[in-house]
């Protein structure tokens, strides 16, 4: 873990390799990426499961990729009933938060004799990617699928690696709460490369979406353009900014929430009081001695873990807009003052009892956010991400005369004579 003076000297070194974790294992991956999009696009199926044999030790026939119903119902009579209920209610809550995003199809007649509008059609069929190597993650289901859902998406195909054939009963529980209509147990690009191109077994899906280690996100960069994409995903990150309030232990279980995601994850406080930074960091170092993935969590928070001091608040505020952090936790005593000041973030978290893991579980909004700084342009996945717009533009003849002068006009400008003639020809 480093302690930073965010005025001194080779600040701006010392946090760049923080910034920069993981570029270099991306520029080294995307070779051994491409050969596999390739083999699975010209080979199909049997490129797919020689990948899924080596990668994930499945070896089993192509009918038997697809998770059948009599797997879905075993999984439920494994899961507790009480987990069960709480799988319920986060899909309820998210439900209910994206419900509030959907648009509605529109037309506008303010003009006579011209009628301009937008028709709004779900995707015809998307796939979700569910990580499954170091861990499950019922929750990533959830938040890829139920704003499929709610969208109106006509399939929702989710992929999903099994190691050793294993799939983990709360992933395919969640997966069936959510509406997904069919699981294939692949991963790796190997699997993003079949939904982009389709195989015999796999279908051809619209958009991708959901994260998954640096091979998925890489094979994701380089299908975009035959499927749509959200967003390239990288390491999970937490930016803290703190005004010396609140409880150290909880802002260090904060940190420790994103580090124990994976080595690459960074956990950042920023805190205008040195003294309060480091109790937090003492804290950390308590409290990784308590946790199962501890290995993972020590790892990424001695890499890329930072606790930073700044001069005053607006410092703290200024740096995290540049960041653009894809968590955004405001642990101060007074979180909506100045939330207008934040114009750069992923989720943002108000105040002391508002921890990451709320928003990633059952909060009701999002959690799959955008990383890496790309909250600058980037937003959460939604709703519109499962939706397509389609202009709507009609002009009666008399309509049409009123604007052909400036229509030709502006086609002269361009030396596109056609384009004007076109709207000539119409009105003599």
């Amino acid at each position: 873990m480093q302690f930073l003076d965010i005025s001194e000297d080779g600040f701006e070194a010392r946090f760049s390799a923080i910034v920069a974790r993981g570029e270099e294992s991306g520029r080294e991956v995307e070779d051994v990426v491409r050969d596999i999009i390739a083999q699975v696009r010209s080979r199909g199926d049997q490129a797919l499961l020689e990948y899924t044999g080596r990668f994930d030790r499945l070896h089993c026939a192509a009918a038997e990729l697809e998770v059948t119903q009599a797997e879905f119902d075993r999984a439920f009579s494994q899961v507790d009933e009480r987990d069960l209920a709480a799988l319920r209610h986060a899909v309820e809550r998210v439900t209910r938060f994206h419900e509030k995003q959907k648009q509605q199809s529109w037309l506008s007649t303010e003009e006579p004799d011209i009628m301009l509008g937008q028709k709004v059609t779900p995707l015809a069929k998307v796939g979700i990617y569910v990580p499954g190597g170091k861990a499950c993650y019922p929750s990533s289901v959830i938040m890829n699928a139920v704003p499929a859902k709610v969208a109106g998406v006509g399939e929702i195909v989710m992929v999903v690696p099994a190691p050793d054939g294993e799939t983990n009963p709360h992933v395919l529980v969640a997966a069936k709460l959510s509406g997904v209509d069919r699981v294939f147990r692949i991963g790796g690009a190997q699997a993003v490369a079949a939904l982009a191109w389709g195989t015999e077994t796999i279908p051809k899906v619209d958009k991708i979406t959901g994260p998954g280690n640096i091979y998925v996100a890489t094979a994701k960069k380089l299908v975009f353009g035959q499927v749509g994409i959200d967003m390239i995903a990288g390491p999970s990150e937490i930016l803290v900014i703190n005004d010396g309030s609140g409880n150290p232990a909880h802002i260090a279980a904060d940190l420790l929430s994103q580090a124990e995601h994976d080595e690459l994850a960074s956990s950042v406080l920023i805190t205008t009081e040195r003294a309060f930074g480091e109790q937090v960091a003492a804290e950390v170092e308590r409290q990784l001695l308590e946790l199962p993935r501890q290995a993972i969590a020590r790892k990424s928070w001695e890499s890329f873990g930072v606790v930073i001091v700044a001069g005053t608040l607006d410092e703290a505020i200024a740096f995290s807009n540049r960041i653009a952090p894809e968590h955004l936790e405001l642990a101060v005593d007074n979180p909506f003052q100045i939330l207008p000041l934040i114009s750069n973030a992923g989720a943002i978290f108000m105040g002391h009892y508002t921890p990451e893991a709320a928003g990633d579980y059952l909060a009701g909004p999002n959690h799959t956010l955008p990383t890496g700084g790309t909250a600058r342009f980037f937003s959460p996945l939604s709703v519109d991400d499962f939706v397509k717009k389609s202009s709507i533009i009609h002009f009666t003849k008399p309509g049409l005369q009123r604007v052909a002068d400036d229509i030709v006009r502006i086609t002269r400008l361009e030396g596109l004579d056609a384009h004007g003639k076109s709207v000539s020809c119409r009105l003599g």
